[in-house]
């Protein structure tokens, strides 16, 4: 085979897709515009925790990586709502105890890294690639202030990022749709240190909320009995982060918004003033190739708000499909090769960002609401009675390989079910009722021709 592959960017995406190129015999580098983090170097990106669902592990498994990943990898059963007044409520995520995992992004990456370079990948750091030549695939390349070109590779794949050199030359060709668009929320990190003997001090098993309407703060545990917690909060406005400004105004936040926390962040002032606070961008894009020379995959092509956990999730699963399409094709038939990629996931990544904008309205707004938390119920409930029919949008994202359309496509269908059967009073009781039960039939068949409707169209 013998053909050159360049990736540009070593994170999670390039790095892992660059070990199952390499496997599969292509001749692979990456350039990388950062220095080793492996060597002391910390900066690895965002610093959110990862949540790894099923197509995160499958992309893993296909490498070979999935028990190395495992150890490091905590489950997470469901959510653990803190209101500011009353007891805390713990949501499963699944009907069948399924978990998503909570992963620290830094020691993933280092793992996928020394993978690649195992497999025989070159990574060269310190490489920022400034310009792209799309005609002849040639990089311009700045390292220590020196600019030189590099053009040995047959092709060229960015996998760098939100804000993406490779992309940058697309921007400038003819006809490309190019959106991007700024949440008018951001971040911050804020970090729970473990208690005695790293004893954890919440819940290990669960993915932490504090909902507060229009902004929350979420927490995921680390091996060390620590907790990453992440403030998604808004930029500007009478309670964002332009209005704290000195330590009181900060005490007094944290004391009325988050009581609870007070006791578990001894530091909190100081690591609120400290800790930089990040914007969060969403990405869409077409196209994502460049005849048989290049291509877009993960933030790249399709970069997204974390409150889905699927940003990784997505990215590992393009990697898969674009192996699955190499070994469907038998040949190095680039043009059919890309092509193909783009028809299979340019939906699905769109569809991934409309869904995570989703969740932070779900996540910040409704997880401790009655009504919210009485629709979560009925929908386990009829997913057991009606599993070859119904699975909430949740779990099709979370917890299987279900298109990503598909399951932003089945919301309606599914909220107008849950419509009629919420307001056919209590489900417990409405179960008793030989009317209901037979109303509810008609409902899950309607459901089901909606559904399949959908299926064929996608």
């Amino acid at each position: 085979m013998n053909q050159k592959i360049t990736i540009l960017g070593a994170g999670l995406v390039g790095s892992l897709l660059a070990t199952l190129l390499q496997k599969k015999g292509y001749e692979v580098t990456i350039l990388e515009r950062r220095l080793d983090m492996r060597k002391g170097n910390l900066a690895a990106g965002r610093s959110i925790n990862l949540a790894m669902s099923q197509r995160g592990w499958a992309g893993l498994e296909l490498a070979g990586l999935k028990a190395a990943v495992e150890e490091i990898a905590i489950p997470m059963y469901g959510r653990q709502i803190h209101p500011i007044e009353g007891e805390s409520i713990f949501q499963a995520y699944g009907k069948n105890e399924e978990a998503i995992y909570s992963v620290s992004r830094g020691e993933l990456n280092r793992k996928l890294m020394t993978l690649a370079e195992d497999c025989g990948v070159n990574i060269r750091f310190n490489q920022k690639v400034i310009d792209v030549s799309l005609e002849t695939n040639t990089l311009q390349i700045e390292v220590d202030s020196r600019i030189s070109s590099y053009d040995e590779h047959d092709l060229v794949i960015a996998a760098d990022g939100a804000f993406s050199a490779l992309r940058n030359s697309y921007l400038k060709t003819d006809r490309f749709d190019y959106q991007q668009f700024y949440i008018p929320h951001g971040y911050k990190e804020l970090n729970i240190p473990a208690g005695a003997r790293n004893s954890f001090q919440l819940n290990k098993t669960a993915l932490h909320i504090w909902p507060r309407i229009n902004f929350m703060l979420i927490a995921l545990p680390n091996l060390d009995g620590s907790f990453t917690c992440t403030l998604f909060f808004p930029f500007e406005g009478e309670v964002s982060f332009s209005s704290l400004t000195t330590d009181q105004e900060i005490r007094l936040f944290f004391e009325k918004y988050f009581p609870d926390v007070m006791p578990l962040i001894p530091n909190v002032v100081e690591d609120f003033k400290s800790n930089p606070s990040s914007s969060l961008v969403t990405v869409k894009c077409f196209p994502w190739i460049y005849k048989d020379k290049s291509m877009l995959i993960g933030d790249a092509a399709h970069a997204i708000v974390p409150f889905y956990g699927q940003g990784m999730n997505a990215g590992f699963e393009d990697c898969r499909i674009l192996m699955d399409i190499i070994a469907e094709n038998h040949t190095n038939d680039w043009k059919n090769i890309l092509s193909l990629y783009q028809q299979r996931r340019k939906i699905n990544g769109d569809a991934v960002a409309d869904l995570a904008l989703q969740n932070f309205i779900e996540m910040r707004d409704l997880v401790a609401d009655p009504i919210f938390l009485e629709r979560k119920k009925i929908e386990k409930e009829l997913g057991k009675m009606f599993p070859d029919v119904f699975n909430s949008v949740y779990e099709m994202v979370s917890f299987s390989h279900t298109s990503y359309f598909y399951a932003l496509s089945c919301q309606k269908a599914q909220d107008t079910l849950l419509e009629k059967v919420m307001n056919a009073g209590r489900f417990e009781d409405s179960l008793q009722s030989t009317a209901f039960r037979n109303d509810l039939e008609l409902w899950i068949a309607t459901y089901a021709a909606e559904v399949k409707a959908i299926e064929t169209a996608s």
